[in-house]
């Protein structure tokens, strides 16, 4: 039963032990345990604050981050918008200009073709003309061959001069 109970010298002088150790670390140790533990707490609770400050940063940043990409979008959609009016008022611009060619085009083979009209017309003319004074001519040797009709034909032209 030794081995159970112990002797009560061994517990008066593990008693007085203990009071010295409790009484040198109460003394000694204590208080920068304490104050190592109480600054750990604070520098842990600063962190918090911190990474909680940094967190509504971020999350302020992502809301102005997000505003800049949607005035971007806003920004790239009016440049198309445009660049898109700008291109259809160039090709506007080209098919009317290219109306006004082709209207000048047409003008101007009109005229060609009128004064081409004209330039054959005369012509005709010239040539109608010279072939009726070449039918004339040979009609008038026929028929002024003898005197008597001679005659007869300057009386009808005198007849119809004084008429006029």
């Amino acid at each position: 039963m030794g081995l159970v109970m112990p002797n009560p010298g061994t517990i008066f002088w593990m008693l007085i032990i203990f009071g010295i150790v409790l009484f040198v670390l109460t003394k000694f140790a204590w208080k920068p345990i304490l104050t190592a533990l109480k600054e750990r707490e604070d520098s842990i609770a600063t962190a918090l604050n911190s990474a909680e400050e940094a967190k509504k940063e971020v999350a302020g940043l992502k809301a102005d981050n997000e505003k800049i990409i949607a005035e971007a979008r806003r920004e790239k959609e009016a440049i198309l918008k445009e660049a898109k009016e700008l291109k259809d008022k160039i090709v506007a611009e080209a098919k009317e200009k290219a109306g006004e060619e082709a209207q000048k085009s047409i003008a101007q083979a009109r005229q060609q073709i009128e004064a081409e009209k004209t330039a054959a017309i005369n012509d005709i003319k010239k040539q109608v003309a010279e072939l009726s004074v070449s039918i004339a001519e040979k009609v008038i040797r026929k028929e002024l061959s003898n005197k008597a009709e001679q005659e007869k034909m300057v009386d009808g032209l005198i007849d119809d001069i004084k008429l006029n």
